[in-house]
């Protein structure tokens, strides 16, 4: 930490509304130590996004960089926060630091507890894509993926998962179960261009023919629902592979079923009845069953917030203050006591960490700019205490030994990376491992 604003704030997190707030609060004069568990910055940017969307990516990180290089803001890579580190959050808060944001997303893994969920060949979506986006420990991880593939969820992220499972293991069907019907699907249509062309075409209208009864039964239109799936038909990128999409509606997994070497091979699934309560549409079995044949099942129905930062949860969430004092937009910023509903002191959240798995990064950007403008206010009404220096800081991290990877040192990364691409004659290179990348800037591994 190399600023020497009179006040610092801790950001743990450093995906789009961790770095976004840290622009906000440095160009208000604040000092912002950015505390990241991953040696590179950007969280979902880096590696939620789609493998090869390259110009998407490096957009990004060149804003990141810019941030990042200002001179109120200082980074620290390689650094766990929580239970399974070596600093805590009240620590952050005894040491100095005027207030802490939490933006390290939805790390948690949200499970359905199925029979069957923790079989060989049972993924969940995040982990998958965190392993083709190489994020360590992930990218080590192996995947045996099989030609007929089950998604289980109808977002954004389903549509990246099919674009992998065609373009990167050869997948030859891939069965996208829908809880609800085709007016409840959640993906954006520009997401479904990459695959779209592989949808089954007379299969999908035999669907929507099935389903179009329960949708008028509740004042749904099919017609409009199908053109508004189809709309993407007419801009669709090159077919890439031969292996074909199939919609399946207003069905839910209940077992996943195995060989009798524990490896998948179906679904049981339940039908479900559409039913309108005022303006929400829900779902609800109707016992009825039938099996589909498959050989691996995707999760792709979000992300939940754990505990390793040992903050207050409510329903696997983190706590939120029900008696706010500095609401932005009519939006709190402030975790709370579960019991009291009253604001903790100083400690705030934003993104993936407040609204787990909601909105792009342009979504979590400005979640992280209310939540910067929530803390000013916070710091504006509160006396100014002697705040961290940056000695002090390099003190106690070194005392902890805490073996962290600076902003001069991601350049330096960034360049090997580079240098490695151009050597290889490849559009992007990752070092796969923290130990390579660690090696690679001639660090200690971490402790």
């Amino acid at each position: 930490m190399s600023n020497q604003a009179d006040r610092q704030i801790a950001i743990i997190g450093a995906g789009p509304a961790g770095l976004y707030a840290a622009q906000k609060l440095s160009a208000q004069g604040y000092g912002v130590a950015v505390f990241n568990r991953d040696i590179k910055p950007g969280g979902l940017v880096e590696y939620g996004i789609f493998l090869d969307k390259h110009k998407i990516k490096n957009g990004f990180r060149a804003q990141f960089r810019q941030i990042l290089d200002h001179e109120n803001i200082s980074y620290f890579g390689n650094v766990t926060i929580g239970k399974n580190g070596k600093i805590r959050i009240e620590d952050l808060l005894r040491w100095g630091f005027s207030a802490v944001l939490v933006t390290c997303g939805a790390q948690g893994t949200k499970f359905i507890n199925l029979p069957g969920e923790t079989l060989k060949g049972v993924y969940h979506a995040k982990d998958l894509v965190y392993h083709y986006n190489q994020l360590p420990p992930f990218s080590g991880y192996h995947f045996e993926i099989g030609k007929k593939v089950m998604i289980v969820g109808g977002g954004n992220v389903m549509t990246d998962i099919a674009h992998y499972l065609l373009k990167y293991r050869d997948a030859e069907e891939i069965i996208v179960v829908i809880r609800r019907g085709p007016d409840e699907v959640k993906f954006d249509q520009k997401e479904m261009l990459p695959i779209i062309s592989n949808l089954d075409l007379d299969d999908f209208k035999t669907e929507m023919k099935r389903v179009s009864p329960a949708m008028l039964a509740i004042g749904q239109d099919p017609e409009a629902a199908e053109h508004w799936i189809l709309a993407g038909l007419e801009k669709a990128c090159a077919k890439e592979h031969n292996g074909r999409i199939l919609l399946r509606f207003m069905q839910s997994p209940k077992e996943i079923l195995a060989d009798s070497k524990g490896s998948v091979v179906g679904v049981k699934l339940e039908q479900n009845a559409l039913q309108r309560i005022e303006e929400t549409v829900i779902a609800r079995g109707t016992a009825e069953f039938s099996q589909l044949d498959v050989d691996t099942v995707i999760f792709a129905i979000g992300d939940s917030v754990n505990d390793d930062l040992e903050l207050p949860m409510r329903q696997d969430e983190i706590a939120k203050a029900s008696h706010p004092r500095y609401m932005v937009e009519g939006i709190t910023f402030e975790v709370g006591n579960p019991l009291t509903g009253d604001p903790l002191p100083g400690i705030f959240y934003a993104g993936w960490s407040r609204n787990p798995s909601t909105g792009l990064a342009g979504i979590a950007r400005r979640d992280g700019v209310f939540a910067a403008s929530a803390i000013a206010e916070f710091l504006s009404s509160t006396d100014k205490n002697s705040s961290i220096s940056a000695d002090d800081l390099y003190r106690h991290l070194d005392e902890l030994q805490v073996y962290y990877v600076t902003n001069e040192k991601l350049k330096q990364l960034e360049s090997k990376e580079q240098a490695q691409a151009e050597k290889l004659g490849i559009e992007e290179y990752k070092y796969s491992t923290d130990e390579e990348m660690l090696k690679a800037l001639g660090l200690a591994l971490k402790p």
